[in-house]
């Protein structure tokens, strides 16, 4: 399986980062795929580990933006993927670890976001920590679609 990159644990991190008033539910990958179907809402995976410093800032820094988890509530279901774990999941129709899924996506640094459609296909990958003004734009780009008509350089450009 191969994603176009955009040019540019353990249960602890189950359930909830708050945000202001806000707060991210994050989702089993099983799980947040279902509802992804069911709600027609675009899937963003985060891909990390345990140890990853860069991850860690992600969740505090970016995720926990009030703007970035309002937005994210509204536009995604949002899913945790552990790149080293052994617990098992479903993807079309085949059983993987997180730790092989994380590897047929091509991922090979944390943090690693990947953004699904509602029905599972791959859109593309952001590789890397964005801090929350960025990473709202990488989030627009996707959620309203630009990514079929024009470049994510002329996105943020605003040279649609």
């Amino acid at each position: 399986m191969v994603l176009v990159a955009l040019a540019v644990l353990a249960p602890s991190w189950a359930g909830d980062l708050q945000a202001g008033e806000n707060a991210l539910r994050w989702r089993s990958f099983d799980e947040g795929l279902a509802e992804a179907k069911s709600t027609n809402k675009k899937v963003l995976i985060d891909v990390f580990t345990t140890w990853c410093g860069w991850c860690k800032k992600m969740d505090v820094q970016t995720y926990a933006d009030e703007a970035v988890a309002d937005y994210l509530t509204k536009r995604y279901v949002v899913v945790k993927l552990d790149a080293e774990s052994e617990r098992t999941l479903s993807y079309k129709g085949n059983r993987y670890t997180e730790r092989e899924l994380a590897a047929a996506f091509g991922i090979d640094g944390y943090p690693s976001t990947i953004f699904l459609r509602s029905d599972g296909e791959p859109i593309t990958m952001y590789p890397g920590f964005a801090d929350p003004q960025r990473f709202m734009n990488v989030l627009s780009f996707i959620a309203e679609d630009h990514y079929l008509t024009t470049t994510f350089e002329k996105h943020i450009s605003g040279k649609r």
